[in-house]
């Protein structure tokens, strides 16, 4: 018999990151009340969100290298310390803010640095996580044990938002402090049962050449990568808009069909990725597979007519991702040698950083020409993913 494949300390890590994801996504559910309470406008909600984004896209790739050279546990302590303390001085500052209103100034300062800097420190846990579970887990196995990972994600992308508004509802503050204390738990989690882990860059190895971000043994990863966010998250800044027009609801109803859509989500992802982990696929054909069904449920957006069809579309797109997202990471991990894991696992989610930065642009400027071009664009991108996945893989093939 053989002895299944263990990453130590996966349970702390998969338990982190559903308590990390859940903070992140908290914040989404909040930001709309306390920017109308603040005094703010619509736009400096969405240039907080692009601070998180563009600042995660360009600190990815060095937090994941600096995990090679001094070791996978010390980078999530310092990260998540650091992500802990803006955290909680935020919510101090939105408590404190509520009851005397400061200057507008203030206050767009305060959030949109803080919420850059949450997404600095926090762009170090994803790429670290990956390559810590590329570290110990045997080549094609990284999948199954990366959508432990990514399905931990999901959850917490459900029900963070989930969570926070039902809090917000009651005590808007205590919802802050609440998603604050969040990464503090993590934090000691991560403290109590992850192992040590020596940093797995050799002495040696310093003297070779650095990992390019063009290496083109990630160049189909970082497609994914890139084309997997940019989908995602044009799907989540236009829903609400789309569930209004189409649907010719008001605000409100418009909100909570978006909560359903993004709901149902979830529940796709988690769905996909627990096949992932029972089912010994190679990591290529699950990009080509979820990159086809993720365009179909995306692109039939365009033709939904009566509002149970939008959850469900949305639900048929979140199953097809769910196979594509831990699934180039195992492929970029599979592809690089050990002392280039951090670095590799930083590209590609540096990768993700720009989709998550370009999306919605893309999303808001191509939904002026219409409330299906959306998805309709995102359909064709993922297509062209599918395509692309195929032709490499029979490129590989003798």
């Amino acid at each position: 018999m053989h002895a299944r494949p263990v990453v130590p300390g996966l349970p702390a890590l998969v338990l982190a990151a559903l308590i990390g994801t859940m903070a992140m996504m908290s914040f989404v559910a909040v930001i709309g009340p306390v920017v109308r309470l603040l005094g703010l406008s619509e736009w400096h909600a969405g240039l907080s969100v692009t601070a998180a984004g563009v600042l995660w896209m360009l600190a990815a790739r060095p937090w994941g290298q600096l995990s090679d050279r001094i070791g996978r546990k010390r980078v999530l302590m310092l990260a998540m310390s650091a992500y802990t303390v803006v955290y909680i001085a935020l919510a101090v500052f939105i408590d404190v803010a509520l009851q005397t209103i400061p200057p507008v100034l203030v206050s767009v300062l305060v959030l949109v640095g803080a919420r850059g800097l949450i997404g600095l420190f926090y762009a170090a846990v994803p790429p670290t996580a990956a390559a810590l579970i590329a570290d110990k887990a045997p080549t094609g196995q990284r999948t199954k044990f990366l959508a432990r990972l990514g399905s931990a994600n999901a959850l917490g992308m459900v029900l963070g938002p989930a969570a926070a508004g039902w809090l917000a509802y009651k005590n808007l503050p205590l919802a802050l402090y609440v998603a604050a204390l969040l990464p503090l738990l993590a934090l000691g989690l991560l403290a109590w049962r992850l192992p040590a882990t020596p940093p797995v860059a050799a002495a040696h190895s310093r003297n070779r050449v650095p990992l390019s971000r063009l290496d083109r043994r990630l160049r189909l990863p970082q497609m994914a990568a890139f084309v997997a966010m940019v989908s995602v998250t044009i799907a989540q800044v236009t829903v609400g808009f789309f569930a209004i027009d189409r649907f010719g609801l008001d605000a409100a109803e418009g909100a909570r069909m978006a909560g359903i859509a993004l709901t149902a989500v979830g529940v796709g992802l988690i769905l996909a990725q627990g096949l992932v982990m029972k089912l010994d696929v190679h990591p290529r054909r699950w990009i080509i597979l979820g990159a086809l069904i993720a365009g179909i449920g995306f692109a039939s957006v365009a033709a939904v007519q009566q509002t149970w069809q939008l959850p469900a579309a949305y639900a048929l797109a979140a199953f097809g991702m769910g196979f594509v997202f831990p699934s180039f990471q195992a492929l970029a991990a599979d592809a690089v040698q050990a002392h280039e894991q951090g670095a590799a696992a930083g590209t590609v989610a540096a990768a993700q950083g720009l989709g998550m930065v370009a999306g919605p642009m893309l999303g808001t400027l191509s939904y002026r020409g219409g409330a299906s071009l959306p998805y309709l664009l995102v359909g064709v991108l993922l297509l062209v993913l599918c395509v692309l996945a195929a032709a490499y893989r029979m490129k590989e093939t003798p």
